[in-house]
């Protein structure tokens, strides 16, 4: 087997399993968010997901050993950052109107029972560590994970697959399945964004705009 079906293969049974843990952690834990409280009002569940995306970052990095780290994980200037900007924002808005449409029909912003449905002063100190972890950390390491590790792996068998798997495999992640096509798009629109700029950063900027202004918008509507 060679370096690159190795790295695509490790890649692979990572997000297999990562996946597969997402989803038994939320069948678990449904249910539960009375009693468990809001979780992005709590500093240990800042420092979970820290701990959790240093983890996955360690695996990303471990499997891209033996190759230019840069260019696996596509850390360069894209090609035009004009170009960037209009297609991050076509993905932007495309992302927002399709879970607008698909809201009333799967829910899907209710089954993760994460984003808080109103603002508590009292734990603003708590919510902006979970609003860091949320907003720079997962982006930067979620982008690398799919959009830059993953799509450099799966690019040798037509963009147009790329996009796709890689759309459907950062969806598949985060252990949901009401919000799963919703995901996908998403991650599809990344991966697109990804594939037009040749470059992982526009991505991360966009993933960050997008977590954040979803967080701005729970807590203050």
């Amino acid at each position: 087997m060679s370096r690159v079906d190795g790295r695509l293969v490790g890649w692979l049974a990572f997000v297999a399993s990562f996946s597969a843990l997402s989803y038994s952690a939320n069948l678990f834990s449904s249910g539960r968010e009375d009693t468990l409280g809001e979780p992005l009002y709590r500093y240990a569940t800042a420092v979970g997901g820290l701990v959790q995306y240093a983890i996955v970052l360690g695996i990303v990095l471990a499997i891209c050993v033996g190759a230019s780290r840069h260019e696996l994980l596509a850390l360069r200037r894209p090609r035009s950052w004009p170009v960037a900007a209009g297609i991050a924002l076509a993905v932007f808005v495309g992302v927002f109107a399709l879970g607008a449409l698909l809201d009333p029909i799967l829910h899907a912003g209710e089954e993760q029972g994460l984003v808080p449905d109103r603002w508590e002063p009292e734990h603003a100190g708590a919510f902006a560590a979970n609003f860091a972890v949320v907003v720079l950390v997962a982006p930067i390491v979620e982008e690398l994970t799919f959009r830059g590790l993953g799509f450099s792996l799966l690019e040798r068998f037509g963009r147009p697959l790329a996009i796709v798997l890689v759309g459907l495999t950062f969806g598949l992640a985060h252990g949901l399945v009401s919000a799963l096509p919703l995901l996908a798009a998403f991650g599809s629109g990344l991966a697109f964004l990804r594939s037009r700029t040749n470059s992982v950063y526009p991505g991360m900027i966009l993933h960050g705009i997008f977590n954040a202004v979803s967080l701005i918008a729970a807590v203050t509507t």
